[in-house]
C-alpha cells in the first residue's frame, strides 16, 4: 500500500443530460483509491452546493480531505463535455475557480514530502497562485509523475517544460508529445524517437504515451514496453486515461514487471472507455477477460 497525493483541480464535468463529479486529479485518485492505495489531494474547492458534495462523495469513497481547501469568493469549478459520434470528449473550462486558488499550506507540504508518489498536471497551472503552490510542492516531493493535460489555451510551452524536467515519470497521450516536440523543434514520425527525445532533454527515466484505441508505449529505463490495445465499443473516453495512469502506477511503485503493468493498464483503461462515468467500478474478474481471454 503506497501513500500517494494528488495535485490539482476537483470540478464537475457537465454533460449535455447529466453532471459528474471529475478533473483528472480526482479522477486518478479515485481509483488509485480503489486499487487500495492512501490518497490524499490537495484542492480547492468553493463554498457551494457543487463543492459540498465533492467532499461527501471524497469522503465517501475513502480520500484523504485534509487538504481539501474550502474558497469562500471563487465557485467549485466546472466544465461542459461534448461527446461526439465515437465518445471522444472536448472540453469548455470555466474561470477563474476555486481550483485556481490552491495555496500553500503547511498540511500540504507535509503530505507531499510523506508520499510515495506526487502526480500533478499542467491544467492547474493556468493561475499564478495554483502554479506557485505546485511549484513549491515540487521541491518537496520524493517521485513526481506529471500528467500532461493540454487544454488550450491553459499552457505555455515555458510551463510544460518545467513540469517536464521536474518529473520522474511523465505521461502523455501522442498527439500531446508530436506538438510538444514540434514546439521543441524536434519533428520525427516515430514515437519511439520522439519519446527518447523527451527523456534525454528532460532526464527523465521513465515515460508512458498513449495511443487510444491503440494502446499504449512504456519507456522504462531505455527499455520499451508496448500493448496494442483492447477491442471494446467505446461509450466515452471521460477518465480512461486517468484510470489507465493510477493503474500503472500503482503497479509500477509496487515493483510489478513493466510489462505487466502496461497490460493491466490499457485493461483498465478500456473498461472505463466503454462504460458511461470516469469512475466505474470494475472488478477483477472484468479485467482478467481482458488480459486472459
Amino acid at each position: 500500500m503506497k501513500n500517494i497525493v494528488c495535485f490539482g483541480e476537483v470540478l464537475w464535468d457537465v454533460f449535455p443530460n447529466h453532471k459528474k463529479i471529475g478533473g483528472a486529479p480526482f479522477n486518478v485518485a479515485l481509483r488509485l483509491k480503489s486499487l487500495g492505495n492512501n490518497v490524499s489531494i490537495i484542492t480547492r474547492i468553493g463554498r457551494d452546493a457543487y463543492g459540498e458534495k465533492i467532499v461527501l462523495h471524497a469522503v465517501k469513497e475513502g480520500i484523504d480531505i485534509e487538504n481539501l481547501q474550502m474558497d469562500t469568493t471563487l465557485k467549485t469549478g466546472e466544465v461542459e463535455v461534448t461527446l461526439d459520434d465515437s465518445g471522444s470528449a472536448t472540453y469548455e473550462i470555466k474561470q477563474p475557480r476555486a481550483w485556481d486558488n490552491i495555496e500553500l499550506t503547511d498540511e500540504a507540504k507535509k503530505a507531499t514530502e510523506l508520499s510515495d508518489g506526487f502526480i500533478y498536471g499542467s491544467l492547474v497551472a493556468r493561475s499564478s497562485t495554483s502554479k506557485n503552490t505546485l511549484y513549491k510542492l515540487l521541491t518537496l516531493a520524493n517521485y513526481k509523475i506529471f500528467d500532461v493535460n493540454l487544454r488550450a489555451p491553459f499552457y505555455t510551452q515555458e510551463v510544460l517544460n518545467y513540469l517536464m524536467s521536474e518529473a520522474n515519470f511523465i505521461k502523455f497521450n501522442d498527439d500531446e508529445i508530436f506538438e510538444i516536440c514540434k514546439e521543441l523543434n524536434f519533428n520525427s514520425d516515430s514515437l519511439e524517437a520522439t519519446i527518447k527525445f523527451i527523456a534525454k532533454r528532460t532526464d527523465t527515466s521513465s515515460i508512458c504515451v498513449t495511443k487510444g484505441g491503440k494502446g499504449a508505449i512504456l519507456y522504462v529505463n531505455n527499455t520499451f514496453y508496448y500493448n496494442d490495445g483492447y477491442t471494446i465499443k467505446v461509450v466515452d473516453t471521460v477518465g480512461a486515461g486517468d484510470s489507465f495512469l493510477a493503474t500503472l502506477i500503482t503497479k509500477l511503485l509496487n515493483k510489478n514487471n513493466p510489462q505487466e503493468a502496461i497490460d493491466y493498464a490499457c485493461a483498465v483503461g478500456a473498461i472505463v472507455a466503454s462504460r458511461e462515468g470516469a469512475n466505474p467500478k470494475i472488478a477483477q474478474e472484468d479485467i482478467d477477460r481482458f488480459i486472459n481471454p
